[in-house]
């Protein structure tokens, strides 16, 4: 059909949102999210009308539903055990007990952040005509900067591997503050500040710009529960610091605490996923 673009919405280089004004008056509108998430653009006929879903190729939304199903269960598994690890912490388990539960846990997250980037790398991209969605030949990697759910799924999945060496060095036992501070915590922070940096483009795509409040959207809710799991856990990393004059942390309560409540966000966040599908 006959349509000319009518405008680009989006965050800075970053676009999220492309309008298209169609012959008979109505709209076409792709939106980075829906069609990574739910491999759909909207139309809609004529001022009034009601607007209907436009889904990608029956083979790319099987895809999709594969990927969306493995990112909502490893995130919400990651977190459970993240928030168990820090409960056990609470209970006085024992050190090894928890640095074990937060590891499995961090496998996990790992899973969930490269399948994140996998739906950004194979999400259908608006095509030639207005009312169609391209698929794309499947990739396991792809390098698309200008992409903000590329750049946003990357970060993420960064920060889950700094993570992950967070957690390994957690099992290191008698090092001293200095020690603990460059091996186990500073790791931490960058992990917290990467995930924060994904949460606040993922904000910026859901939003299509500056971050809002926009509560009846569900892409919008997953977002915003699993940014105030970042927020919590980089409130835990700060709590986690070693103080070189005493050998104690900050705050291992507010760790533990931070841990376990940022954890359960991540899970939420998870068990939301599930039904932001095709």
């Amino acid at each position: 059909m006959r349509h000319t673009e009518k405008r680009a919405e989006g965050a800075g280089p970053f676009t999220t949102r492309l309008t298209w004004r169609l012959a008979d008056g109505g709209e076409a509108v792709w939106e980075s999210r829906a069609a990574r998430k739910r491999g759909a653009l909207t139309v809609r006929a004529a001022e009034g009308a009601e607007a209907v879903p436009r889904s990608a190729e029956s083979e790319a939304l099987g895809r999709l539903r594969t990927l969306n199903s493995v990112v909502a269960a490893t995130f919400t598994v990651g977190g459970a055990l993240f928030a168990l690890g820090a409960a056990i912490a609470l209970g006085g388990g024992g050190a090894t007990a928890s640095a074990s539960v937060y590891f499995v846990g961090g496998l996990f997250f790992n899973a969930g952040g490269y399948s994140s980037m996998l739906q950004a790398i194979n999400a259908p991209r608006p095509g030639s005509a207005a009312r169609a969605l391209e698929t794309r030949r499947w990739r396991w990697w792809r390098y698309e900067p200008m992409q903000i759910d590329w750049l946003s799924t990357f970060v993420l999945f960064a920060g889950t591997l700094v993570f992950g060496l967070n957690l390994l060095d957690s099992f290191l036992h008698g090092l001293s503050a200095d020690q603990a501070n460059r091996l186990v915590w500073a790791p931490d922070m960058v992990g917290c500040l990467l995930f924060l940096i994904s949460g606040h483009l993922a904000l910026e795509e859901v939003c299509h710009g500056r971050p809002g409040v926009r509560p009846h959207e569900l892409g919008w809710w997953i977002v915003a529960v699993n940014q105030v799991g970042s927020v919590l856990f980089m409130i835990a990393a700060l709590a986690d610091f070693t103080v070189p004059s005493t050998g104690g942390l900050v705050s291992a309560s507010i760790a533990d605490w931070g841990t376990l409540t940022g954890a359960l966000c991540f899970s939420a966040g998870g068990v939301l996923q599930a039904f932001e599908r095709p």
